[in-house]
């Protein structure tokens, strides 16, 4: 059935495109080769350094767009700084972070993976344990003539688990990698954290940090994004991996004098201007993640107000819960493909379905991007109307009610 109004875009990415961003994206497509674009490339990518936590410089952060999307920024995170058989330490707690790992698997590298409950965290005592449990069996090898195993040359980290909600402390990461001495490149996907959770690059000592444009940039899909620290650009610099395509060395050169060495996403790099004046020189980052966690917690209010209908947080630690989604899990005998799909054909409302091995038991509320209280509310009365003509006989008003007192109190 055809709705009237604005169709509600509350999937946890794409995110909705504000209209400042598609104006600035409505123009002729220019010279890539011109003085006007590379002054847009060197617009773009000092602005990219606090957005990614990191001062640039030799010591910091480099900033690297490509054409794509984040599995792309998948692959050339691992293609630029690791070669086929190395080791990498990887968790598998939700469904990006399994397909991050399997990623690294068909590239042809060696995986440790980890098995989590789906709505955990990976915590340092996890990441300690499992870098000195390796290192023990390393040793043990060794000590009986068996060969070998590499230490860990990576360990693979999903910030933000989409599908699940959870929010991992990359800082305890950094710690625990201290903590058992390991010298493994921490290799981080922020896809649906960056610009909308903070990510220090420096602080945390991330080797390589990478996002898509269609989250918490506010952009449409398009544009890979990565940040080099300066170990992981030295390492690729003697990297043997054959790449082409996703080899970051010709557009670090390049980007010196503002250009690509391929044909950039132009109209979109003109949206990522935008937005990240909107971000970072407009709303300010700190008031930026401030809007998220209190968006945030409006959701949290309503679904603690729904619990006593059997709907729950899939994420199990409430200090680990995302800013940018919420995985809401169904009470027994609800499917959630069947709520998700009446919110969309009743009411316009698109939510996120569940993911791999929850499919059928959770719905993704997003709340991230260009959003405010007023659109939550809304979104929030949409899925309390789903859920109820889905047979969930939860008192409508409940978690409206909750996350206006929410939204009073923040």
């Amino acid at each position: 059935m055809m709705t009237s109004g604005r169709p509600f875009l509350q999937i946890p990415g794409p995110t909705n495109v504000p209209d400042r961003i598609l104006r600035a994206m409505d123009r002729p497509v220019i010279d890539h080769r011109g003085p006007e674009f590379a002054a847009l490339t060197k617009q773009i990518l000092p602005l990219l350094g606090p957005v990614f936590g990191t001062r640039g410089g030799p010591d910091g952060g480099a900033p690297i767009l490509f054409p794509g999307s984040g599995t792309g920024a998948w692959e050339a995170a691992l293609v630029n700084v690791l070669a086929p058989g190395d080791r990498i330490l990887a968790f598998n707690y939700g469904h990006f972070s399994a397909q991050f790992a399997q990623t690294a698997r068909n590239l042809g590298y060696e995986v440790d993976e980890v098995p989590l409950r789906w709505g955990q965290a990976v915590t340092q005592d996890d990441l300690e344990c499992s870098l000195r449990d390796g290192a023990g069996e390393a040793g043990a090898r060794r000590s009986t003539g068996q060969t070998a195993r590499q230490p860990y040359k990576a360990v693979l980290v999903v910030q933000n688990e989409t599908s699940t909600g959870v929010l991992t402390d990359v800082a305890a990461v950094r710690r625990a990698l201290d903590a058992a001495g390991s010298d493994a490149l921490l290799i981080v996907d922020a896809v649906s954290a960056l610009a909308s959770t903070p990510f220090r690059m420096d602080e945390w000592r991330v080797d390589v940090a990478l996002a898509g444009s269609q989250k918490g940039l506010m952009l449409p899909p398009g544009v890979a994004l990565l940040c080099a620290g300066p170990r992981a650009r030295q390492v690729a610099e003697q990297c043997p991996t054959p790449r082409h395509y996703w080899d970051w060395r010709p557009i670090l050169r390049d980007n010196a004098a503002g250009f690509f060495p391929y044909t950039p996403a132009t109209l979109l790099l003109f949206g990522l201007r935008e937005a990240l004046v909107m971000l970072v020189e407009e709303e300010g980052l700190d008031a930026v993640f401030a809007r998220h966690e209190r968006l945030a917690g409006g959701v949290r209010a309503a679904l603690a107000a729904w619990e006593r209908w059997g709907l729950t947080n899939l994420c199990e630690d409430p200090d680990r819960c995302s800013p940018v989604l919420t995985a809401v899990k169904m009470p027994d005998g609800i499917d959630s493909d069947v709520v998700i799909r009446h919110a969309r054909e009743r009411f316009g409302l698109s939510l996120g379905v569940g993911l791999g091995r929850i499919k059928g038991v959770v719905l993704r509320i997003g709340h991230l991007g260009a959003l405010n209280e007023l659109e939550v509310i809304g979104t929030l009365g949409g899925v309390e109307l789903a859920l109820r003509e889905s047979g969930v006989p939860l008192d409508l008003g409940s978690g409206v009610a909750a996350a206006q007192q929410a939204f009073l109190k923040s």
